[in-house]
């Protein structure tokens, strides 16, 4: 009998920490397996599962008193991902495995009855937590194997059984890693979800959604019902850029650890779409909890975050927009400690011009009264209109639109464009940087107004009454026009259709 050490991980939102399993085994009269470093009701019942496991596959764990010990102490422990590495330190405490080969590899798994490992959430994150310890590898159920191996640099060791597990540490040649070869070919395959030929007139809104994604900007669409706003809003995603390996793999990992991952799925190939409805809370849209989760805008990292019936969104969960527009992250803090998740989105926004959606509509007239009107419009802040770089009136479509048979552009040609501003943006400002995301010095440097365009800024400002922050994200969709029309420098026309858009 002896003491053994594993290694494992927990989850702190989207951080990952070491947890040192500590496994002390003797000979007693009255055998136990107490598991003590503040576990969960999850990880308490892990012993009744180890137990019968390390029985059901062979192995003879009777007459122990075992403890095991979570390391660090103050850190709560979730979940069943802790399973196989107590079930093998009580094993090597036991002088079932005699190496030392577990020092190298991280031990993630949950265990059936039977002794048969079970998929967990978080396989990504792990896998790039252990490589960035300079772990050897990572042992973890086969079903979770594909999704860990997008990480190159690191071995997979994929476990279907306990006992696979205790072969491996006994000679690990008894299992290859698994090896995932990625390249960006396999993003290039997902037809869009709305094709840009399929829209029907509107064409000055598709210019819209071309400068938003070219841009990486905020936008919102005001206009009755029936005019196309979710439509549009959906074929965004066909228009953008493909995501890189280096996108694909930041997705992965927070929609891993959400448990967001569909039954076979390794990777995220595709741009997220996420549409809360407006009933979604606060904790639900920014995230939260005890142990705080990402919530709907960092699910929608490197994708498209559309908010339907923005008016009918709570006004406490509108605010709380603020700081990911503006910084792209999101901050929470709790008694733990403070929890930072990426939120980089586009963020398409709907509403009604007015609450029955039928203000100017040239056919159906409206019921409302200004007073309504107003009160309607009011719920969303000046702040939040400000840190929205596109303000679009959608009309409502008439006959001779929803006819018309002239062919219009694919999605495939509109992305091409976009990709070509994309490029002009990454040379300018290095690799995953977009006009949207330029700083006050930035702006200084790469937006020299000419006489001509510092007239036009004068005139949108004294007649639109833009506050200095909306003034910088009009120069930015300004030179997003510029990057789509392959201009090196602003010109008095890109500023005025950006004008326009405001």
């Amino acid at each position: 009998m002896s003491l053994s050490r594993m290694h494992s991980v927990a989850f702190l939102g989207l951080d990952v920490q070491l947890v040192e399993v500590e496994v002390d085994a003797i000979r007693a009269d009255k055998p136990y397996l107490v598991i003590v470093g503040l576990p969960d009701t999850g990880v308490r019942e892990s012993k009744d599962r180890v137990l019968t496991a390390i029985k059901n596959s062979g192995y003879s764990a009777f007459g122990v008193a075992c403890t095991v010990n979570l390391a660090p102490g103050d850190l709560k422990k979730e979940g069943a991902l802790y399973d196989l590495p107590i079930a093998l330190g009580l094993l090597r405490a036991l002088h079932t495995i005699e190496t030392r080969v577990h020092d190298d590899y991280l031990v993630v798994g949950e265990l059936g009855l039977s002794g048969e490992l079970r998929p967990i959430q978080g396989a990504l994150a792990s896998a790039m937590f252990a490589k960035g310890l300079g772990k050897k590898g990572i042992l973890l159920p086969a079903a979770n194997a594909k999704e860990a191996a997008a990480l190159p640099g690191i071995e997979v060791i994929p476990i279907k059984h306990l006992k696979e597990a205790v072969a491996f540490l006994q000679n690990p040649t008894s299992i290859q890693p698994l090896a995932t070869h990625l390249s960006n070919d396999i993003f290039s395959m997902v037809p869009p979800i709305i094709d840009f030929s399929d829209i029907k007139g509107q064409a000055h809104v598709k210019r819209a959604m071309e400068i938003t994604a070219a841009g990486n900007h905020n936008i919102i669409l005001s206009g009755p019902p029936g005019s196309g706003k979710t439509m549009l809003a959906k074929a965004l995603g066909g228009i953008m850029p493909e995501l890189t390996v280096e996108e694909a793999l930041e997705i992965t990992k927070i929609h891993s650890i959400g448990g967001l991952l569909t039954e076979g799925q390794s990777l995220v190939t595709h741009r997220p779409f996420r549409s809360p409805h407006h009933t979604v809370s606060y904790a639900g849209l920014i995230g939260g909890g005890a142990m705080p989760r990402p919530g709907e805008v960092s699910l929608a990292h490197h994708g498209i975050l559309f908010l339907d019936e923005l008016p009918e969104f709570s006004r406490t969960v509108l605010e709380v927009l603020r700081q990911p527009l503006e910084d792209r992250k999101v901050t929470i803090s709790r008694a733990q400690g403070n929890f930072t998740f990426p939120s980089d989105f586009i963020c398409v926004a709907a509403m009604n011009p007015c609450p029955c959606g039928y203000l100017g509509h040239p056919d159906k007239p409206c019921k409302d009264t200004q007073l309504q009107i107003d009160r309607y419009r009011g719920k969303i802040s000046g702040p939040l209109w400000d840190r929205i770089d596109m303000h679009i009136d959608v009309p409502a479509l008439r006959y001779r639109d929803l006819t018309q048979t002239e062919t219009s552009e694919t999605s495939a040609t509109v992305r091409e464009r976009v990709k070509a501003a994309r490029r002009r943006q990454h040379q300018r400002f290095g690799k995953c940087k977009t006009n949207s995301q330029m700083s006050s010095r930035d702006l200084r440097e790469h937006c020299k107004l000419t006489h001509d365009c510092q007239e036009v800024l004068r005139q949108a400002i004294d007649v639109l009454g833009m506050s200095a922050r909306a003034c910088d994200r009009l120069l930015r969709v300004s030179l997003t026009i510029a990057d789509l029309a392959g201009h090196p420098s602003l010109l008095k026309e890109h500023l005025m259709e950006a004008v326009s858009f405001r």
